[in-house]
């Protein structure tokens, strides 16, 4: 047995979390490779399609989703205050998929779904695949309201600070790159 300590050891949460993050990551930007390109091959079409979609409420959203992280890192390193904070994220985790819901209300009262043109069909997908993510930290947290470690805290909010890199990559090139 050796006293060094490892780069993993050094990983916030266990191991695992950190494999889930990286293939995650992974889907996500292949997922958003595959947008690229089919908007590269339609760019008028998918400017049309995206002028179409509610920048102020997905600008709101990533402001709320940041917030949240910046609550679930505060829940790691407050354990006289965790669970305020986790409630915090919570709150604005809920937040943001009842914006997520009004923007695809908005949507489908306008007859615009997942089969409306390429760019709605990754639309729908990104972004629902996105908020089920949200929905998982959002059971991550309320887990650890019950079942709390620092390991188990440092995890969840590594999970959660995934989902918020993903949407801070999925705003800009969904809702704003033409």
């Amino acid at each position: 047995m050796s006293d060094q300590t490892s780069v993993l050891d050094e990983l916030p949460g266990d191991l695992m979390i950190w494999v889930l993050i990286v293939s995650e990551l992974l889907v996500f930007g292949a997922g958003l490779l595959a947008f690229l390109g089919m908007r590269a091959m339609d760019p008028v079409g998918f400017a049309a399609d995206q002028a179409q979609l509610n920048r102020v409420a997905g600008a709101a959203n990533t402001i709320v989703l940041v917030s949240s992280g910046y609550c679930a890192a505060r829940a790691v390193h407050s354990a006289r205050q965790m669970r305020v904070w986790l409630s915090g994220a919570i709150a604005l985790g809920v937040m943001f998929l009842v914006v997520k819901w009004l923007e695809y209300s908005a949507k489908a009262q306008l007859g615009i779904g997942v089969e409306t043109s390429d760019f709605f069909t990754f639309y729908y997908l990104l972004t629902g695949f996105h908020a089920l993510h949200v929905i998982a930290g959002l059971v991550i947290f309320g887990l650890l309201m019950r079942w709390h470690t620092p390991r188990n805290l440092e995890a969840g909010a590594a999970f959660w600070h995934m989902v918020d890199l993903i949407w801070i990559l999925l705003f800009p090139i969904i809702y704003l790159v033409h």
